[in-house]
């Protein structure tokens, strides 16, 4: 917007060395988190709900409190008025209000995003929630006019109604849950990453990575032909050698449901071939996360992010600890748990990476270790994963669990499963019998 900004709100302010202020504008904040937002939601057909919620996040900001709120607590203007008693005022809640009184129907959805993109997504209203339920700081706001207060100051009107026609939300009824918390996900990043830009640019600057999953799949490439030529001819490593190859087979095919280096063979040619943009593998122990981070990073170096809470400090850098936070790297190596608490999260913290498992591979290993008494909402969310955000789902395991769908003797279903599947080893019979090793008899 240029000159065209009305520099008179504040976002953010810093002060550096020199004691030289800088103001982060309040109007092109809230015009970046939109624009932000909305590139990364466009990845699964929903850039104007996140436009909107980026647009609309921070209105509370133009309220008079917080004016005088920010400007004397940042000593920006230390003869800045604020009423006795005051404290931290809610900049969230306008946003929300102004959502509602908007379209209720829709403005409801984003309510839940704007009132929660610094605690977490509210509840309506329980008693689990106490005060926090979003009924109820809607209704205080409401009483309170903090919305009336905002609107008094000079808001551009393409803020106030940006005239979108929002999209149809994925997945229905049964997929609306996860819809939000990926657009909650696009709102929160963009709203850190902007924040971010204008407090700490240095910081922001070491996010920033280059790198292709063409050039990836040459490195990966090279490192397998030195591998094969230093493996002796056993039985072992000649069945190791057509694993790779039917995993390289399969990825040609269309997306649906190795070990650890077959399993990146698959990946990698498929995420070509079907334009997905990263890497995710999940495991259940985290010894075998270190092992498996390990041998990744021989190949690809610091483009593998390692993600678990047992993590040690030495293992990591600053760039990788950023990385941790949305993890916008081409490969992450995590937990079964770090990836499925993130699905039904609603903290800031666990959403701000959901975005990114759009267009992605996801390998679950072990996968007859997930939990069996959250099967049903696990597969549903997998399932909605791979049915409306171009998630490519690879279960690995030895024993293969039962997770298509179940009917009962009467038709009804009892398990909602993950029926689009396709075996990636050409011959599962041949493989367990080439190497069984064990005869078990059981005496008279």
């Amino acid at each position: 917007m240029g000159s065209e900004i009305n520099n008179s709100y504040l976002a953010h302010v810093k002060q550096d060395k020199t004691g030289r202020w800088s103001v982060h504008n309040l109007e092109e904040h809230l015009r970046c988190v939109g624009k932000l937002a909305a590139k990364m939601a466009a990845d699964f057909k929903s850039e104007e709900w996140a436009k909107t919620a980026g647009l609309w996040h921070d209105l509370g900001k133009y309220r008079k409190a917080f004016q005088s709120y920010i400007a004397k607590e940042s000593g920006y203007d230390p003869e800045a008025h604020i009423e006795q008693g005051q404290g931290r005022v809610d900049h969230s809640t306008a946003g929300a209000i102004h959502a509602i009184e908007n379209n209720k129907a829709t403005g409801q959805l984003l309510a839940y995003l704007i009132a929660g993109h610094h605690a977490g997504l509210p509840d309506w209203e329980t008693p689990e929630a106490g005060g926090s339920a979003l009924s109820l700081r809607l209704d205080k706001g409401k009483k309170s006019g903090y919305l009336d207060d905002a609107l008094q100051a000079d808001i551009p009107q393409d803020i106030l109604h940006p005239n979108a026609e929002l999209e149809k939300p994925l997945g229905g009824s049964d997929g609306l849950h996860l819809w939000l918390r990926m657009l909650f996900s696009c709102l929160v990043d963009a709203d850190f990453l902007d924040t971010e830009q204008f407090m700490n640019p240095e910081k922001s600057q070491e996010r920033k990575i280059e790198y292709s999953l063409s050039h990836l799949k040459e490195r990966f490439d090279a490192y397998m032909e030195e591998k094969s030529k230093s493996c002796a001819h056993t039985l072992v490593n000649k069945l190791r050698a057509s694993t790779l190859q039917d995993c390289r087979r399969a990825a040609s095919e269309s997306p649906g449901g190795g070990k650890t280096l077959s399993g990146m063979a698959f990946a990698l040619e498929h995420a070509i071939k079907h334009e997905r943009v990263r890497i995710i593998v999940a495991i259940p122990y985290t010894s075998i996360i270190e092992q498996t981070a390990d041998e990744y990073r021989k190949i690809f170096g610091d483009l593998v992010l390692e993600h678990h809470s047992n993590l040690d400090p030495e293992r990591e850098s600053s760039k990788s600890r950023l990385a941790s936070e949305n993890w916008d790297v081409p490969i992450i190596v995590t937990t079964n748990v770090q990836l499925l608490e993130s699905l039904f999260a609603a903290k800031t913290s666990r959403c701000r990476k959901l975005h990114n498992l759009v267009n992605s591979v996801i390998i679950m290993d072990e996968a007859q270790l997930l939990p069996p008494d959250f099967l049903q909402p696990v597969l549903d969310t997998l399932r909605l994963l791979t049915e409306y955000y171009g998630v490519t789902l690879v279960l690995s395991t030895a024993t293969q669990p039962a997770l298509s769908s179940v009917k009962d003797t009467f038709g009804r279903t009892v398990l909602r499963g993950l029926d689009a599947k396709m075996e990636i080893i050409s011959d599962v019979d041949l493989l367990f019998s080439s190497l069984k090793r064990v005869e078990i008899y059981v005496p008279n």
